[in-house]
């Protein structure tokens, strides 16, 4: 039994970071690009007046970061081959995904809206899997290069996690189908082109079969745009849409009629573990940042470090970062071996503690810091507020831990969904 990284892993770690101190941050440090990052962060990419929508110069910025990670061989590292990736696994996504949140906030990697220097380009690989030749013509270069996307419209406004009660219905008419609903949460659609429309076609509320996902195009008649729903962490990209008698046409339909639900459950496991090791990442470095404060900082004449009420909640963290890592590297590890579902049980386990013990971590390094952690001056206040989105998001932390407990009392089986291939 070997616990080390993998040669080449840690190896492509140290390339990565050559990468961002030779290529990013010097992009990141010009400009005043450096607004974006420091104290003045919410509001330098925040567009206040348009919706809470974030600046156009922010998503530039981030455009060029992942033009540049392209070019040099990085933005399409978990892609297939045949797409100019390399096919990096579960094992090495989630060591790369902890490895640049442990470094902080900056250029390199940015979760607010999923950006990194590594994509986690789940548009990309979701078309790879599932579009029809057709839609791959049209839409996989755009996909894997970031010049066009689509929005998710996953979630509705009664039900949240529970996307099997799906009241937004498609009907068939002649070689149309035509698309009546809402959808929330809808992430992205303010620079997409189209947003994936997931509507029930057949069966009945609570069937997992009988939904169909469509690529909608944001112009379509009837698609509207309702508000932007404004969050803990600005600036927001999550729309409320409604769709009034929406008419596409059957090519529209991604992944086969009766099968939406199946192909979105696909990645689900990817982006879990993914989203647990960069929460790991996040606690791990409020955590050191504490530690590092808490050793230089001396009131009353002695560090901070020397007292027991500091060094023993730091203690319990640490520890837990010990065990989460071990457990997020054996559960990727699985995954890359036997299937992506082959240990859901493990995937949900990683996830909510993962993100729970992010929040923990921020939330303790603010306390070590004082005022000043309380501060912007310090990102412990952004970090907390963005990783508490994700004990919500992609399945809240009491549908993970319900998932557990179904694989534990024997309610679940761990396979793939009926239709999707590991």
């Amino acid at each position: 039994m070997d616990f080390d990284l993998p040669p080449d892993l840690a190896e492509y770690l140290r390339i990565l970071d050559r990468f961002i101190e030779a290529e990013i941050r010097p992009l990141e440090e010009a400009d005043d690009n450096i607004r974006f990052f420091d104290h003045r962060r919410e509001h330098a990419r925040t567009d206040w007046d348009k919706g809470g929508l974030p600046r156009p110069e922010w998503e530039a910025l981030l455009s060029e970061a992942r033009r540049r990670a392209d070019a040099a061989g990085h933005y399409r590292f978990a892609l297939p081959r045949e797409l100019g990736g390399r096919a990096g696994g579960n094992l090495a996504m989630a060591v790369i995904r902890e490895h640049f949140a442990a470094r902080g906030l900056g250029l390199h990697n940015d979760l607010q809206n999923e950006h990194s220097i590594v994509g986690n380009t789940v548009g990309a690989m979701l078309m790879w899997a599932y579009g029809t030749p057709e839609q791959k013509q049209d839409w996989l270069e755009d996909l894997v290069t970031g010049q066009r996307h689509f929005g998710f419209g996953i979630t509705e406004p009664a039900h949240g996690s529970d996307a099997t009660h799906m009241e937004t219905r498609a009907v068939r008419d002649g070689d149309d189908w035509i698309i009546t609903g809402e959808k929330t949460w809808n992430t992205g659609v303010h620079t997409a082109s189209h947003d994936l429309i997931f509507a029930r076609t057949g069966g009945k509320a609570g069937d997992g079969g009988g939904i169909t996902a469509f690529l909608v195009p944001i112009d379509a008649p009837g698609f509207r745009i309702e508000t932007y729903l404004w969050t803990f962490n600005m600036p927001t990209d999550h729309a409320h849409v409604t769709l009034s008698d929406v008419r596409v046409p059957h090519a529209a339909v991604f992944g086969g009629e009766g099968r939406g639900l199946q192909v979105v459950q696909h990645f689900f496991n990817e982006n879990r573990i993914r989203q647990a090791a960069s929460s790991l990442g996040a606690a791990q470095y409020c955590i050191n940042e504490a530690i590092a404060y808490a050793r230089e900082r001396k009131p009353f004449g002695k560090p901070l470090a020397s007292n027991q009420a500091i060094q023993f909640p730091l203690v319990e963290l640490q520890t837990q970062c010990e065990m989460l890592r071990t457990l997020i590297h054996k559960t990727a590890w699985l995954m890359d071996r036997d299937g992506a579902f082959s240990v859901s049980d493990k995937v949900s386990m990683c996830n909510y503690w993962g993100n729970r013990l992010c929040c923990e971590a921020a939330d303790r390094a603010m306390q070590v810091h004082g005022g000043l952690g309380y501060s912007r001056h310090k990102p412990f206040e952004h970090i907390y507020r963005h990783h508490r989105r994700y004990r919500i998001t992609e399945g809240a932390e009491e549908i993970q831990m319900r998932r557990v407990a179904g694989y534990l009392f024997g309610f679940m089986s761990q396979r793939a969904p009926k239709g999707v291939e590991e």
